[in-house]
């Protein structure tokens, strides 16, 4: 997959140094996926939950932390839209 959106992820990082090992081991997995379906996603992490218009909420670092993204399976595009602590993403409307 190609992903779009990486200053987010690395802004993130740059805050909370404890979720970079999570952050790029997922960066590393997601870009050499081929997801061409929602259940691609659900087989290889279990505890994604979708929402509409293909937005996909990842956990990092067990539950620590939480990432939205948009996956575009046609196009092969995964675009990280925002990424928060759990109490953050508690807050997000989504």
């Amino acid at each position: 997959m190609r992903i779009v959106g990486r200053e987010a992820l690395h802004d993130f990082i740059l805050q909370h140094a404890d979720a970079k090992t999570a952050a790029n081991a997922w960066l590393a997995e997601a870009e050499e996926a081929e997801w061409k379906t929602p259940m691609d996603v659900k087989d290889r992490y279990p505890h994604v939950s979708f929402l509409s218009e293909n937005r996909v909420i990842f956990n990092l670092k067990g539950n620590k932390y939480r990432m939205e993204v948009k996956v575009s399976y046609r196009n092969r595009i995964v675009l990280i839209k925002r990424v928060g602590t759990h109490a953050e993403y508690s807050r997000w409307k989504l």
